[in-house]
């Protein structure tokens, strides 16, 4: 007739400590007793989820009886049975909390491997969740995120299947890349770092032929749109309201750079090619570089292309320069806003390739560069020698009369390079120092001069600033 306060139908006391076996054995009574969701049993539900997951951290480091009575009824399961039922967002929240508190969590590897080894937590990702819940789509990110931060090179095995070429955590985390929610794109952006950095070759070939180009030309064209509406708000921005989204829109673009280049530093070759490719291509030199010619030379085009303000363009470039490390992109970038020509977008979009000619043409120029500086340097200590001593170097001649000769004959191409220098066929370089005319304002000339000084102390960069500092003497 009465039944005490910790009792359950069923037959089975409620234990009065909650961190022990017994409480985690109750809970799995209560789980079996429950396993059909309704209106009734929800709160029950909910409060049993959260129940488990405090269990089962304490267990971790306490008790490893607690890990393996979860295990052995196979626990994680009932998880995914309440999933699979129209249990609502109630009960679906607090199972991805628990999920998610559960794998932020766990220390011990032996657990961690154990909770993963039965292919549950892949069937949970590729679950169909109601994310036009804001609250189930944080959760659910949150969870992903969470998971990759496990990986490594003994747990990527858990979740990337080179038999069947499956990758559930990655494929399903880069659909939400340009989702509306910042928080959500971050963590995409995490999830995706924290999977590259995994040195497991099969994986790396599987994102690399199957994601890398879909991906990448993704988001490369998310982040045109983002720097279109960014003009747009450059233009309109009078308003205070306006100043505070630009700035938010702003602080967004400069995370995509760093983003990108934190890609760009793994120096994982396959995906910097294509990485480097989309965004020469689609992005830096199409929209960046070609908005620096504004309509008096495009005007004669018949296709329109997307352009920003002249401003923002050399905004944007100033900080790829300042953020951007990659040698190969940032060398390429230079040489075209340095010395291409306006023909380079006569055939539509250039398609710049960092072929080996390309790369010979880059080392070509450094070198001549370097050459320039040490002859230069070379024959001041000449000179210096002479008016310190009054006499010749005769000693060591042989290298001496090297030396001036390499000099002589880098002056005489420096020289010759000068005469046929011309800004007109140079028309992005001519854009920059007709900005820096401050006539009317010093707003253009001031991110010109950071496009010139980001060039000049960027590694990869410096080369072709260099170059062309030396034919403008």
């Amino acid at each position: 007739m009465f039944r005490g306060k910790g009792w359950f139908s069923g037959g089975m006391w409620k234990p009065k400590n909650p961190h022990s076996l017994e409480h985690l054995k109750y809970l799995y009574h209560v789980l079996y007793k429950n396993q059909t969701v309704t209106e009734q049993n929800k709160g029950l539900l909910v409060e049993t989820l959260r129940s488990i997951a405090e269990i089962l951290i304490w267990g971790d480091q306490n008790d490893s009886t607690v890990f393996d009575f979860f295990l052995e009824k196979n626990m994680l399961s009932f998880f995914l049975k309440i999933m699979k039922q129209k249990c609502g967002r109630y009960v679906c929240v607090q199972l991805l909390q628990t999920l998610n508190i559960l794998f932020e969590n766990i220390r011990n590897e032996t657990s961690l491997y154990y909770l993963l080894s039965n292919n549950h937590v892949n069937s949970i990702i590729v679950h169909k969740f109601d994310f036009s819940d804001e609250e189930v789509m944080a959760y659910y990110i949150s969870f992903l995120k969470t998971l990759s931060l496990k990986l490594n090179t003994h747990t990527i095995h858990f979740f990337y299947n080179e038999h069947t070429n499956d990758f559930p955590l990655y494929n399903e985390a880069i659909k939400f890349f340009k989702h509306s929610e910042s928080m959500v794109r971050i963590a995409v952006r995490t999830l995706t770092l924290n999977v590259f950095k995994v040195d497991d070759k099969a994986m790396l070939k599987f994102i690399r032929d199957k994601t890398a180009a879909p991906y990448f030309s993704n988001l490369v064209w998310f982040i045109g749109e983002h720097v279109m509406e960014l003009d747009k708000c450059v233009k309109s921005a009078s308003e205070f309201q306006i100043k505070t989204k630009l700035a938010d829109l702003v602080a967004e673009h400069l995370d995509h750079l760093h983003y990108l280049n934190d890609i760009l530093c793994l120096h994982i070759d396959a995906l910097n090619d294509v990485l480097t490719d989309h965004l020469l291509n689609k992005l830096l030199i199409p929209l960046y570089v070609y908005s620096l010619v504004q309509n008096e030379q495009s005007a004669s085009s018949e296709e329109e292309r997307p352009q920003v303000s002249c401003i923002v363009a050399l905004f944007l470039l100033s900080q790829v320069f300042l953020i951007v490390s990659h040698k190969p992109l940032v060398q390429q970038l230079a040489k075209i806003i340095l010395n291409a020509e306006m023909s380079l977008f006569s055939n539509g979009v250039p398609n710049i390739t960092m072929s080996e000619h390309c790369t010979s043409e880059i080392s070509a120029t450094a070198e001549a560069s370097h050459n320039q500086q040490h002859s230069e340097s070379t024959l001041q200590g000449i000179n210096n020698t002479n008016c310190t001593n009054g006499t010749s170097v005769e000693e060591g001649s042989n290298i001496t009369d090297e030396e001036k000769a390499v000099a002589a004959k880098m002056s005489t191409h420096f020289e010759t390079m000068q005469k046929g220098f011309s800004l007109s066929n140079r028309p992005f370089l001519e854009a920059i120092f007709n900005a820096l005319d401050c006539t009317e304002n010093d707003h253009a000339a001031l991110f010109a001069l950071c496009v010139l000084y980001a060039i000049g102390h960027n590694p990869g960069g410096k080369i072709f600033f260099f170059l062309f500092y030396f034919l403008l003497l």
